[in-house]
């Protein structure tokens, strides 16, 4: 009987702490990204996106009516690419909601948009993530946009 409760112990053990370490790996993966973005380093963000995705942002018109907007990743990178040298974008993570299922991830993070030092706006980032034989990487990407409602 011990050493059927050791065995499922390690077995527990050993499952969660997989589970941390891809948790870690979904993590770096969007520090990665951000690291990029504020930077300006596209090559940086790049080595964590898959390719070309889909990227939108929710928010409320000046009427108040719910938009969704739906742009590509270039467009995303062709903004960093081209931010003139004199603005600072700072997008603060305020944390990290990280679920996994084999090869797929979804990281929910709340974040503040300072722009220039100014507080700008806040809202919630859920990227999606595939992990492409052991590395993960950014396949989709949706943020709100609010100025009300912010810590």
């Amino acid at each position: 009987m011990g050493r059927i409760i050791t065995f499922l112990v390690l077995l527990i053990t050993t499952t969660i702490t997989a589970q941390h370490d891809e948790e870690t790996q979904v993590k770096l993966a969007i520090d990665t990204f951000f690291e990029g973005f504020h930077k300006g380093d596209t090559t940086l963000m790049k080595s964590v996106m898959l390719d070309k995705f889909p990227t939108q942002t929710t928010f409320k018109s000046k009427e108040g009516k719910d938009v969704l907007a739906t742009e590509s990743s270039d467009k995303l990178i062709l903004a960093i690419a081209n931010r003139s040298a004199d603005q600072k974008w700072d997008e603060r993570l305020l944390g990290y909601n990280i679920q996994i299922d084999g090869n797929m991830a979804n990281a929910w993070t709340p974040y503040e948009f300072w722009f220039n030092g100014q507080f700008s706006h806040c809202g919630v980032n859920s990227f999606q993530l595939f992990n492409d034989n052991g590395n993960w990487k950014i396949i989709y990407l949706i943020d709100t946009r609010r100025k009300e409602g912010c810590q």
